[in-house]
């Protein structure tokens, strides 16, 4: 198997048409299907007809070396550098980098096509669009490939590092939350502080009757709501605010190391990018001096030019050995690169998902508290609303008399 090619999935055998003699079918690390003919070396995104024979050979151009040296783009040649060639997913990335184009039956029309050292590539803006992994979700691993202008400077910010900044931004208003519900406990143990001390105070303690024993209620209530609401404000710390904290601990940590992660393969994708274009611009020298030297070679016959001619062919060969070494190295890279980052993203998407679930679940926890907090309280003062209903004034008036009368006053008739 060549470089850079991979052979059909598993259960797609079946489906392959007979392709005609000399032909063979590949898969991009992409998954889009090629045909390369394995006499010429031509590639084609188009399926060759199925008419008997091989397609006509190519032209004069790959005639200077041997096929395996000008065949190179079989094994993927980038036509453009990584910030341009991964600007979307959208996009087929990988396909207009890894194959030339240069079907026997179709030509290209110029303004379709790119050609850069004897390699055919199709245009960008004429490649058809690749379908989006999830395209009913608006998911992470569809809209991140590009770099953004920074709003604040006049660099770039990487797709990944926005999703990056958002996952940390999230991770901080969890904090805050926190912090929010905490000061909500402040407030409900300063509460229950202030209603015990208020409920020990000796106002009115000398009211008497029915009404002094609604008014002795009222008081004990007072103790009662801040039982309820020390209670309320422990459940809080328990179940809401220290789960808030304590969510993904180390998110930022494990963020940051993936982050790099993801970065060094970026790097790794433009060094190996770097590494083709040094290797194609040695390979066109190879063959300007291989050129050279057979144009001296008619001019003048002589031993030393065959030596220098066979020489020169070494080199221009092993050039070309080195071109589809650096090419395959590169695609490596952009197929690694690409499964991290479409890995990556739907782990930071669940991830997104799950930290809003929780915050979901435990504001649900507090307004439940909350809920059980007012039936508590309800409940303190209907002892009160009871006696309340019994108050009887007539009864109290009675009752004191009995205690505290100091005889009957009658009139006394007066002699004369």
């Amino acid at each position: 198997m060549k470089p850079g090619m991979v052979p059909p999935p598993p259960g797609e055998e079946s489906h392959i048409v007979i392709l005609p003699p000399g032909w063979q079918s590949y898969l991009s690390p992409q998954g889009r299907r090629y045909y390369v003919n394995t006499a010429t070396n031509e590639t084609t995104w188009e399926r060759p007809s199925s008419s008997p024979g091989i397609p006509a050979s190519p032209g004069p151009h790959r005639s200077s070396l041997p096929p395996t040296v000008n065949g190179y783009h079989v094994a993927g040649t980038p036509a453009y550098p990584p910030e341009t060639a991964h600007m979307s997913v959208r996009k087929s990335t990988g396909d207009s980098q890894n194959l030339g184009s240069s079907s026997p039956g179709k030509k290209q029309s110029k303004e379709n096509t790119i050609t850069i050292n004897c390699v055919t590539f199709p245009h960008p803006d004429t490649m058809p669009e690749q379908q989006l992994l999830k395209p009913t979700e608006w998911s992470y691993c569809d809209y991140f490939w590009a770099d953004k202008k920074d709003p604040q400077g006049n660099g770039t910010v990487a797709g990944f590092e926005l999703l990056l900044q958002k996952q940390l931004k999230g991770k901080q208003m969890q904090k805050e939350m926190s912090e929010f519900i905490r000061e909500r406990i402040k407030i409900e143990e300063e509460y229950a502080k202030n209603l015990a001390k208020l409920s020990q105070n000796s106002l009115a303690a000398q009211e008497e009757g029915s009404l002094g024993e609604a008014w002795a209620q009222v008081k004990k209530s007072l103790a009662d709501e801040a039982e309820v609401h020390l209670k309320f404000s422990a459940k809080l710390h328990s179940e809401v605010e220290k789960p808030l904290m304590n969510f993904r601990e180390n998110f930022k940590k494990d963020m940051k190391k993936c982050d790099h992660h993801i970065a060094d393969l970026r790097k790794q994708l433009a060094s190996r990018y770097a590494a083709v274009e040094k290797a194609r611009k040695a390979l066109t020298e190879r063959q300007r001096d291989l050129e050279m030297k057979t144009q001296q070679l008619e001019i003048k016959l002589s031993n030393k030019t065959e030596e220098d001619i066979k020489k020169a062919r070494r080199k221009s060969t092993q050039a070309g050995d080195d071109l589809m070494r650096c090419v395959d190295l590169y695609n490596q890279a952009q197929s690694k690169w690409f499964e991290e980052m479409v890995t990556t993203t739907l782990e930071l998407e669940r991830l997104e998902v799950e930290r809003v679930e929780m915050i979901r679940q435990h504001l649900c926890q507090y307004t439940q508290l909350r809920h059980e907090t007012d039936m508590f309280n309800q409940s303190t003062v209907e002892p009160v609303d009871q006696l309340l209903r019994k108050v009887d004034p007539a009864k109290d008036r009675e009752l004191w008399v009995r205690e505290h009368k100091t005889g009957n006053i009658r009139p006394v008739d007066m002699e004369i």
